[in-house]
């Protein structure tokens, strides 16, 4: 398909044709109104979308300038609306966090090399002595930096917007501050599992604790409180 057979607005398509290249600096509205053939007005509003889609970036005396292309941004305004009418749907979107990792599990644990090993059982130790510290502390920023560093050399927007977006949605249901710490425990045994496996390169062991430690968020003994979206 050409760019012109997308249902894209004039602002999309123009910074789609590739006149402009990731972190240049885009015309002024006054002269692309000129150029497109359109108001200032509808441009505005076709840039603000381009804004909270991520593709551009809008700052004063800077101007716009084009940002690298990346799904999170998109995924998370969608699943935010989502979320706003059903806090529950969150589950459904989990699920498909769940599926995704579990089906790119043996290509991205693949890719990996020495150095990604290295951090890994770094994250895993420094959870280690949060939970074992006194008093306890939750090691969220540390369960998020494992599962996407396992996932990091995947050279595929889509996969890596959703996940990226799966723990941002994550941190806004309030799973984040989930303080059942026996319950951490049981998650981090897992993730050192996952973590001496895959360093083993014994990528089915890896896996099977990868898939059993997904089970985990459905026997919580109590839900978290959701937040809500306004």
């Amino acid at each position: 398909m050409q760019n012109g057979d997308f249902h894209l607005s004039e602002f999309l398509r123009y910074l789609s044709c590739g006149k402009v290249k990731v972190g240049e600096r885009i015309p002024s509205l006054s002269q692309l109104s000129r150029e497109l053939g359109i108001s200032i007005a509808s441009l505005r509003e076709q840039l603000e979308v381009a804004r909270i889609m991520g593709l551009v970036e809008v700052r004063p005396r800077t101007g716009i300038r084009l940002l690298p292309y990346q799904f999170k941004p998109a995924v998370l305004q969608s699943l935010y609306y989502s979320l706003s009418q059903n806090a529950e749907t969150f589950l459904e979107f989990s699920d498909l966090r769940t599926h995704i990792e579990t089906s790119y599990w043996y290509e991205a644990v693949g890719l990996l090399n020495s150095e990604d090993y290295q951090q890994l059982r770094m994250i895993v130790q420094r959870a280690k002595e949060k939970l074992s510290s006194n008093p306890p502390q939750i090691p969220h920023q540390e369960h998020r930096l494992l599962h996407l560093t396992i996932f990091k050399r995947l050279e595929n927007p889509f996969v890596q917007g959703l996940l990226e977006a799966y723990w941002e949605v994550y941190e806004a249901v309030g799973l984040d501050v989930y303080t059942d710490f026996a319950y951490l425990e049981r998650v981090w045994q897992y993730h050192e599992k996952m973590v001496d496996a895959i360093c083993k390169q014994n990528f089915n062991e890896g896996y099977d604790a990868l898939v059993e430690h997904m089970d985990l968020i459905y026997q919580r003994s109590k839900r978290p409180s959701y937040q809500t979206f306004e």
